[in-house]
């Protein structure tokens, strides 16, 4: 341990009047707070898109292959899409994302090129590792498969989300992630607030959310 950590840690121990080797007591009742207990599926999967919803993203249930590539020409169209990267988890795979993506004519960018051209492109799409119907926040781990890259620099973030991604609350979504050596959390489009408090979407990150659940049986 370096002198100038061993004396902020002195210093913190001083003012809690505690000594170096001193238990740490038990919290107190009133700082615990219970694990939160989910409903049924499709109501967590109902709180979930309408927590999203209130927070700028659009939000879908998909109930078919061929629903979901009608939503995908339809998001295509609405957003003026022409470049996409996403990632190679084999669900999106199984879903024939890529595919029908390049049949409607959109240029794909590999999920490992560099960071200027996935800049380019205008749909990033990814899976979801976690998510929170409280809050209507996603937890996309960051793998081999998945580059955090390809959620955070196109304009428009895609989240296909299974309902075997849903979790009761941020630490069962947290242990779930423990072994990962990145995530990020998503909660909305982008928002960056100047000292005035003027909002602004998108300069940080994607200025439209679209999470779409797919049911688990879809796509193999």
């Amino acid at each position: 341990m370096n002198h100038a950590r061993a004396d902020i840690l002195a210093n913190i121990r001083s003012a809690l009047g505690r000594t170096e080797n001193a238990p740490v007591a038990t919290p107190p009742s009133s700082a615990r707070v219970p694990p939160r207990t989910p409903g049924n599926k499709n109501a967590e999967i109902d709180q979930l898109m309408a927590e999203v919803g209130m927070l700028g993203a659009k939000t879908r249930r998909i109930a078919s292959q061929e629903e979901l590539r009608s939503a995908l020409a339809d998001m295509l169209a609405d957003e003026r899409i022409t470049r996409a990267t996403l990632c190679e988890r084999p669900e999106i795979t199984k879903l024939a994302i890529p595919s029908a993506l390049e049949e409607l004519g959109i240029a794909l960018v590999p999920p490992h090129a560099d960071r200027w051209a996935l800049a380019t492109c205008d749909l990033g799409i990814t899976g979801v590792d976690g998510a929170l119907p409280e809050t209507g926040t996603l937890l996309l781990r960051s793998t081999p498969e998945q580059p955090r890259l390809v959620s955070l620099l196109p304009r428009v973030l895609l989240a296909i989300l299974r309902p075997s991604a849903l979790c009761a609350d941020l630490h069962q979504a947290l242990d779930g992630a423990r072994d990962a050596g990145q995530f990020v959390l998503v909660t909305g489009p982008s928002r960056t607030a100047d000292i005035e408090l003027t909002l602004t979407i998108g300069v940080h990150g994607p200025g439209a959310l679209y999470v779409w659940c797919v049911e688990d049986g879809i796509g193999g």
